[in-house]
């Protein structure tokens, strides 16, 4: 292999193979054949002119022969993997997996942590006094197979070249890459074992594909990379314009999802929910999308979902009692203070990236991956776009460390809540593939 050689194709527009890509990326991660600046070169090559769907599933490939495979054969199945490309007030998973398995389905999910404006799973989780999301390969199917969810953190040993791809493209400004992205991500869903697949793929302000152009064609190339490695996927593009769910920031994020749970399924987040879970269960299982729908919403409301999550939530030793009393379970920020609307009218705009990059100004997400974060911040939004309001009346509530850090908030939040006249709420799903 001749790196200089390789480079200069693809900075000319031409295509690599499958086995050029895996002695290149090799030859990387060992250290001796390619050095730090020539892959970097390769990757911008690949920014600048563009690969190809044929090199988009090559890269897929690669990153998933650098590691261990999870072998979920042993599960009696049918099993559910899924994705979402992250957003504001998303906690969709922590609804999904235990709404999947009360429905018999085995969801073994491995998930990140956040950073910059998009939250964590397992920070989310992590928020709940006990939870363990460490575990070892075995006991992750043990919770599967006991519980039918599971939601834990990526070991180090499953798909390992993507860790150190994805730690260089964050820092020679080679993120942005359709082929690269869809490479990640099914590279990780393809080592996860899961025979379904299921991914929201978020367009909007908030998220990292700003248009539903964008991020229908990323979610055609994943559907397109999961089918050709013989996985049920399906996609669907959502809406992140404005924030899915009404908390921000970790903990809040929780109580939501156990009070959404709690409650019939109604709102912006419940359908995102009901969307992911119907199109997953109809694929696992071969039946009608509108049969899988009824299904879920009947365990949904009997409260099976609930129970199901609690059930998770002890087998990772956290305090189940967090299923019943949220609020008091959950850690509580010191200082709350409320912003209300200076006028009367119809919310017209809650941009979810600045709402969520002030939810990271309070501690509830990081700037570097080694950063802490507290669960207890964040803000907790009491309306939505579309929704009439009073003047005087309570638009959010904003949970902080320290009064200082509230009233910095407070003033921003205040701006970017828009009341106007009149005003429609954005489609949620925009597109499903």
């Amino acid at each position: 292999m001749n790196p200089v050689a390789l480079i200069e194709r693809k900075r000319d527009g031409g295509e690599l193979s499958q086995s050029e890509y895996a002695a290149f990326i090799s030859g990387y991660l060992d250290g001796e054949q390619v050095q730090e600046g020539q892959m970097a070169a390769l990757l911008m090559a690949g920014v600048i002119q563009g690969f190809s769907v044929q090199e988009a599933k090559a890269l897929t490939e690669v990153l998933l022969d650098s590691g261990d495979r999870l072998d979920l054969a042993q599960l009696r199945g049918p099993t559910v993997d899924k994705h979402s490309t992250g957003g504001v007030g998303d906690g969709t998973t922590l609804v999904v997996a235990p709404l999947l398995a009360a429905a018999g389905l085995q969801v073994v999910k491995l998930s990140g942590r956040g950073l910059g404006h998009t939250g964590g799973t397992l920070d989310k989780l992590e928020s709940i006094p006990g939870m363990q999301v460490q575990l070892p390969l075995d006991r992750i199917t043990e919770i599967a197979e006991e519980v039918g969810c599971v939601v834990a953190a990526q070991t180090a040993d499953l798909v390992p070249a993507d860790k150190a791809l994805y730690a260089l493209r964050d820092v020679t400004g080679t993120v942005p890459s359709m082929a690269l992205i869809a490479s990640s991500v099914m590279s990780k869903k393809l080592a996860s074992g899961a025979g379904t697949i299921v991914l929201d793929v978020k367009a909007g302000d908030g998220a990292f594909m700003e248009t539903a152009a964008a991020a229908r064609e990323l979610a055609e190339l994943c559907v397109s990379i999961g089918a050709g490695a013989g996985r049920n996927t399906r996609a669907i593009v959502s809406d992140m314009s404005t924030p899915l769910g009404v908390g921000i920031g970790n903990g809040l994020e929780v109580a939501e999802v156990v009070e959404t749970l709690a409650a019939p399924p109604e709102g912006r987040f419940a359908e995102v929910c009901l969307k992911l879970a119907s199109l997953a269960a109809s694929q696992a299982e071969g039946i009608s999308e509108r049969e899988a729908h009824d299904r879920l919403v009947s365990l949904w409301t009997d409260g099976s979902a609930l129970e199901t999550l609690q059930l998770m939530i002890q087998a990772q030793g956290g305090d189940p009692a967090v299923c019943q009393r949220p609020r008091e379970v959950l850690p509580s920020a010191p200082v709350q203070v409320r912003v209300t609307a200076a006028r009367t009218g119809t919310i017209a705009r809650i941009p979810a990236r600045a709402v969520g990059l002030l939810s990271m100004q309070l501690g509830a997400g990081r700037v570097q991956s080694t950063d802490d974060v507290d669960p207890a911040v964040g803000i907790d939004l009491q309306t939505g776009e579309g929704a009439s309001v009073e003047q005087g009346q309570v638009l959010a509530v904003v949970h902080a460390r320290t009064d200082a850090d509230a009233e910095a908030v407070v003033a921003r939040l205040g701006d970017l809540i828009e009341i106007g006249d009149d005003g429609e709420p954005a489609p949620t799903v925009l597109h499903v593939i």
